[in-house]
């Protein structure tokens, strides 16, 4: 592998880590009731760039040692912009949100992780205009997986297609369904 594909190969991973951590802060926010200044700090003095010990699966009780990996550093300022961004939009995320909700569902309604998936990639979708739709959709289906085995997933995919036909309606097709 040459270095400039390696570069772009650790790009891609800081941006995709970038997009997780800002998922994670503001779950956080939510959940703990601190200020956001207070969650970026934290977020970008403890968990940026962190490792993280396992142990093997199936190996928890026959005590195998654990082995220590290297997480991949977020782009701190991609992860501070998504994070400030989904917050101070927050009101106008959920409406897009709603709006492309089906049914009886609300945005209350649903779970918190599942809330803030959703909020950081219609903030990605609606104000970072040089990430492409699918690129967005992709990635956030992709944390999606990593935190629910169910239909959650499917839902993030057809909400942010939904959210992404309207706000970018020349890159991918106009509305299609939205309220």
């Amino acid at each position: 592998m040459t270095a400039k594909k390696g570069r772009k190969k650790n790009s891609a991973q800081a941006k995709s880590a970038a997009r997780l951590a800002a998922v994670q802060a503001l779950y956080h926010v939510e959940l703990s009731g601190h200020t956001p200044d207070h969650v970026l700090d934290d977020f970008l003095e403890h968990h940026i760039g962190a490792k993280v010990s396992l142990v093997p699966a199936g190996e928890e009780e026959s005590g195998a040692a654990e082995v220590e990996h290297d997480l991949t550093a977020p782009d701190s300022i991609l992860f501070a912009a998504l994070f400030r961004g989904a917050l101070s939009r927050q009101d106008a995320l959920d409406e897009m949100i709603a709006g492309a909700l089906t049914g009886d569902w609300s945005v209350e309604r649903l779970e918190s992780v599942l809330r803030a998936i959703l909020r950081v990639g219609a903030y990605e979708l609606a104000d970072c205009p040089d990430v492409p739709v699918r690129v967005v959709i992709s990635e956030f289906v992709d944390i999606a997986h990593a935190f629910y085995s169910g239909p959650e997933p499917g839902l993030v995919n057809a909400v942010l297609d939904r959210i992404g036909r309207v706000v970018r309606a020349g890159e991918i097709g106009g509305d299609v369904g939205a309220r």
